[in-house]
């Protein structure tokens, strides 16, 4: 009878508790509705603004991209619009893929990170110019502080070409060149370092650099539309096409395509933001439920933290991430700057959180557009929601009022019971948001910086009894969409 009766017992728990909990914990999601909308409109009139021909964007929480979206067109001539899965040159974010290559192989015991490059690479006859130099290793490449110079000796950010040299012309040119510093002196970006790298993984691995990543990386993670290199046969489609930064008039240059080479190591990477947001998310996963994917999560852990700090105080990095602290907070990623394209990937490790942002053209900075939606995001996780008023009718408030000779066009959202102004075009979005409380019919006032009431703003509507015009300050906006 009584095994009977727990049996029962364990089937009224399935069937009638669980779904209860389950839902109880999918209802705990905090809504971002209204984030996302302020992100979609500040991003919109950004491109415009900006001047961008495309921008794709995601966030990720966790293991799910919450958001994402593409601005503008891939190719302005073919008309094709960018998206979530519009592939774009990550450039230096390829050195990513290149530390975690050589932490695999650092914790399978083939090299060390106090190892010297030149016992690893036994072509390796850089001019070291300072006798009391302390050695050059794979720790101090992986952290920027090694003292080589930012680049093999060739001019493959010059147009119109950008010549990239190859794996053989690397190694030519290698002996002809000198290290800029004594190592671990200062922090020093060195392409040419990361390049080297990419060597070490093939030459220790025993696979060429390509087979290596693809095979112990990109197919695990199954980052299918992550690349070594830009696909060819994909430009002017799926994968964007580079423009250069803005011109004198106003104009931006159709770039051609190109192909890192023996650089690929340190910048030849294509991907999406959507790969990017996989990408991230292994990492939470990782540190979450420790063990191993790919790395050890004591590895991964190992290559968030601060690893060089530069004299200035200012500059930290990381095994290959960047590290920066924002909100007393641990940020890690890395950026991209290529021919014809921009890309960040912006990583909260404790928050689960990850930004990316890829652009197709030059001369706007990508890290602009990943804090803005990171604070947008904050903005609305701290905001103290208002019950719902039905009959406020908040959405008829809602749309973009035009500019006036000393300022540009405003857009107006419903925030959480409250409305938000947002003030275009904007570098720091989540500043110029102002927000609005309902008063009473047309009426709202400014929320002060300390939570007080400030000025009235009115809202007018027309004989249709649609609002057309905002009013503050004894001045006023027409609404125009």
């Amino acid at each position: 009878m009584i095994k009977k009766l727990k049996s029962v017992f364990i089937i009224f728990l399935l069937y009638f508790v669980l779904p209860f909990t389950a839902q109880a914990k999918e209802n705990t999601k905090p809504d971002l509705s209204a984030a996302f909308r302020v992100i979609n409109t500040w991003l919109e009139a950004q491109r415009d603004y900006d001047n961008l021909p495309g921008i794709s964007a995601a966030i990720v929480s966790d293991q799910e991209i919450i958001w994402s979206k593409g601005y503008g067109m891939s190719d302005l001539e073919k008309h094709v619009n960018a998206n979530p899965a519009t592939i774009y040159s990550i450039c230096s974010i390829s050195k990513l893929f290149t530390s975690v290559a050589i932490m695999q192989l650092r914790d399978a015991g083939k090299l060390r990170l106090e190892d010297r490059v030149g016992d690893l690479l036994p072509w390796f006859d850089l001019k070291q110019q300072w006798e009391d130099s302390g050695p050059i290793t794979v720790r101090a490449i992986l952290t920027h502080s090694s003292g080589l110079p930012r680049e093999s000796d060739y001019p493959y950010w010059t147009g119109p070409d950008f010549p990239f040299p190859s794996h053989e012309k690397v190694k030519t040119k290698l002996g002809s060149q000198k290290t800029l510093y004594p190592a671990s002196t200062y922090f020093q970006y060195s392409n040419l370092g990361l390049t080297l790298l990419g060597e070490i993984v093939a030459e220790v691995s025993g696979m060429p650099y390509t087979q290596y990543i693809e095979k112990n990386i990109l197919k695990p993670l199954r980052l299918a539309n992550t690349r070594t290199k830009l696909p060819e046969d994909l430009w002017r489609g799926k994968l964007a096409t580079g423009y250069s930064a803005v011109k004198r008039d106003g104009s931006r240059d159709m770039l051609p395509l190109f192909q890192a080479n023996g650089i690929k190591a340190a910048a030849g990477f294509s991907s999406t933001v959507e790969d990017l947001g996989h990408f991230a998310s292994w990492q939470f996963r990782l540190l979450e439920n420790g063990g191993e994917e790919i790395l050890k999560a004591s590895t991964l852990r190992e290559m968030h933290r601060v690893h060089w700090m530069d004299p200035d105080w200012e500059t930290a990095w990381g095994l290959g991430f960047s590290v920066r602290k924002v909100d007393e907070r641990t940020i890690v990623g890395h950026g991209g700057s290529c021919p014809g394209y921009l890309s960040n990937l912006m990583i909260d490790p404790l928050k689960k959180q990850a930004f990316i942002v890829m652009i197709n053209a030059q001369g706007v900075s990508p890290n602009k557009y990943t804090n803005g939606m990171r604070e947008i995001l904050k903005k609305a996780l701290s905001t103290k929601k208002e019950k719902k008023t039905e009959e406020v009718g908040l959405e008829a408030y809602a749309g973009y009022y035009n500019a006036q000779p000393w300022s540009g066009e405003m857009s107006v959202i419903p925030w959480y019971g409250k409305l938000a102004v947002l003030r275009l075009p904007s570098e720091k979005p989540a500043q110029a948001i102002t927000l609005l409380k309902h008063i009473k019919a047309d009426t709202f006032r400014r929320i002060r910086k300390d939570k007080s009431l400030g000025e009235e703003v009115l809202f007018e509507r027309d004989e249709s009894g649609k609002v057309f015009r905002m009013w503050q300050h004894s001045n006023y906006r027409d609404k125009i969409k």
